[in-house]
């Protein structure tokens, strides 16, 4: 299943309601469904809020195979961001001593078993897999 969300923060409701339909359909629990959502969540809000200048709609895709799940974001219209090389954040040092950003994605690592990234032609994709 897939489908396109205009890049706004008000998509969210559509979006999870999508997740809903899509995890209802594909039997999934309600832990793994919460972390579909958590994930996405994340990767869309980071796509409208750093690719602030992009037109086109972002597509959310989710697939279950027997022994995978595959959530999907593409971002037609974008500037190069490698989430899978962001380094890894220390969530044990005092506040003090850290950075700004970053959390969300750290978490989206954490949750996920997966995560890849691809860009080519002003387009994002990055594929996440949570093993069944």
């Amino acid at each position: 299943m897939e489908r396109l969300f205009e890049r706004r923060l008000e998509s969210l409701a559509e979006i999870f309601a999508f997740l809903k339909d899509a995890s209802e359909a594909m039997s999934l629990d309600d832990r793994l469904s919460f972390s579909v959502n958590m994930a996405v969540e994340e990767l869309f809000t980071n796509m409208i809020k750093y690719g602030a200048s992009g037109e086109k709609e972002i597509l959310v895709g989710i697939e279950r195979t027997p022994n995978q799940l595959h959530i999907r974001l593409v971002d037609y219209d974008s500037e190069p961001f490698d989430l899978t090389d962001l380094e890894s954040i220390d969530i044990s040092a005092p506040l003090e001593k850290r950075r700004p950003g970053g959390l969300g994605i750290h978490l989206v690592k954490c949750i996920m078993d997966e995560v890849k990234y691809e860009y080519k032609d002003r387009t994002t994709h990055i594929l996440l897999t949570k093993y069944l």
